[in-house]
């Protein structure tokens, strides 16, 4: 029996067409990355400020701790090939959202708990065994809240597709990370408004002199403060997240329209995915140009908040409210680039743009630690995140044509693993190059440079890869995969 005869692709009904996303549908879904945002800002604004500027934590420790929520990323290929060919009540993708918000809420208040328990151990005991095991189980708890964040982000990524047609794709795209900025705005405004409180504020700014100062920091008042931020923010995200995608994928998913493996679930195991994604080079290009593209852009996450504090004399309220700066910018630049730019010079060439604009930025931010002045740190931010927003856009719309119907969530499943896993390195990387900085340089200035100038670096780099990107090959060698691999099970 021919090919052809064998992969049936079901056809979609002519009498019960599927509506098309509305704006009203899409700023809805957006809710979902709205969250995620706030999440984002908790974990990475508030977490490490914390351990590294007022616990006094080693920076490359309190790094490696949070990274760890990246490290467990390639369960994002395991998730997303789940939510393609399993089922939970009924869905394919909207039951992994539900449960994996719910836990990865819960799990941000109990990682803060850790914080406070590594704090009073390094206060009382120093580096000790049980300062140490503190350390080790908060790295866990990281993780397992990074296990629930991808069993939930990657359906949805992958929903995103399913939902959508090339014609009206990325316009969604523009709207749904659009939202995720607005998520760290808002997170940042009314976390720094929770925070600001003469305990926090008060505190006097880390000895630079020391690696672990003899600054005395009253740990019962500032969880007097945080704990209600962890309490309240991750109870508004979860809310947000049933809001955003509830029957959507009843409505809307195109899924069972577009695959020709629907009917043939049980075929399609996490081993054959694999075959399909890694039959042609493409795959791995973009792999590396997602790997090396993130690790560049957030290598200043761990540091941002402490170069406010050491460098500028901030408090944790007004660190916080950096990263407002930086989502306002990321707003402009997603919104205005993706549904401007885009179409006009195309993705790669927006991606290229966003890159030289990147490394204009990472000059103004070293030049206002140079001269101290929050002002222009706060315009450096704001363009830095203009950047970052322009590449967004570029790079998450090339990201959803480098993904097939078939195996929508484990191609996500893989684009997000190199996104995770870059964010863990930058994380860690972040933290270490201050390290080193600090060994080497005798004001906090050059050392914080040091970590903006690496940035720049990579981004260089970044450019080398995409110029080596092409859909076309792409889209020829996964089709011939696919074809093979089904080929090859119905023979079996």
């Amino acid at each position: 029996m021919a090919t052809s005869d064998r992969l049936i692709i079901p056809q979609p009904s002519p009498h019960k067409p599927l509506p098309k996303l509305n704006l009203f549908t899409m700023f809805r879904l957006g809710l979902f990355q709205m969250g995620l945002g706030i999440m984002s800002l908790l974990t990475l604004g508030i977490f490490n400020r914390i351990m590294i500027d007022e616990l006094t934590v080693l920076p490359w420790i309190a790094a490696t701790a949070i990274a760890m929520y990246q490290f467990v990323s390639p369960a994002k290929i395991w998730f997303g090939q789940m939510s393609d060919t399993k089922k939970i009540w009924g869905y394919h993708r909207s039951s992994y959202v539900w449960i994996g918000a719910i836990l990865f809420t819960s799990l941000a208040f109990i990682a803060l708990q850790g914080v406070w328990q590594l704090g009073f151990s390094l206060k009382e005991t120093g580096w000790s065994m049980t300062t140490c095991t503190w350390a080790v189980l908060l790295g866990v708890i990281f993780a397992l809240y990074g296990l629930a964040l991808s069993f939930s982000s990657t359906p949805f990524a992958a929903m995103l597709v399913d939902i959508s047609d090339e014609d009206n794709r990325s316009q969604l795209i523009s709207i749904v990370w659009s939202m995720l900025m607005v998520g760290i705005i808002v997170g940042a405004i009314v976390s720094s408004k929770l925070l600001n409180s003469p305990d926090i504020c008060g505190n006097i700014v880390l000895s630079y002199d020391s690696m672990v100062s003899a600054k005395t920091v009253d740990i019962p008042a500032l969880q007097e403060t945080v704990n209600p931020v962890f309490i309240t923010m991750p109870a508004v995200v979860l809310g947000l997240c049933f809001v955003a995608t509830w029957g959507i994928e009843k409505r809307y998913s195109r899924f069972g329209l577009r695959s020709i493996t629907v009917e043939r679930e049980d075929k399609i195991t996490l081993g054959r995915a694999i075959r399909i994604l890694t039959a042609n080079r493409q795959t791995w290009l973009f792999f590396s140009f997602l790997l090396t593209l993130t690790l560049s852009l957030f290598m200043q996450d761990t540091v941002l908040e402490p170069y406010g504090g050491e460098v500028f004399g901030m408090c944790i309220a007004e660190t916080t409210q950096l990263n407002a700066f930086y989502g306002m910018g990321t707003l402009l630049g997603i919104s205005l680039i993706g549904f401007l730019v885009v179409p006009r010079l195309g993705k790669q060439q927006t991606i290229k743009l966003g890159c030289f604009l990147s490394i204009f930025c990472f000059g103004l931010i070293i030049l206002a630690g140079g001269i101290e002045s929050q002002s222009l740190l706060k315009s450096g931010l704001l363009f830095f995140g203009l950047a970052s927003g322009v590449l967004t856009a570029g790079a998450t719309g090339l990201m959803l044509d480098l993904t097939t119907a078939e195996t929508a969530g484990t191609f996500i499943g893989a684009w997000g693993l190199a996104q995770a896993m870059a964010r863990g390195f930058a994380t860690v990387l972040g933290g270490a190059v201050l390290n080193l900085g600090k060994v080497f340089f005798s004001t906090p200035f050059l050392a914080y440079g040091l970590v903006f100038v690496a940035q720049g670096i990579g981004i260089v780099l970044t450019i080398c890869l995409l110029g080596r990107i092409s859909i076309q090959e792409f889209k020829n060698d996964t089709n011939s995969a696919i074809a093979a691999v089904m080929e090859s099970d119905l023979d079996g």
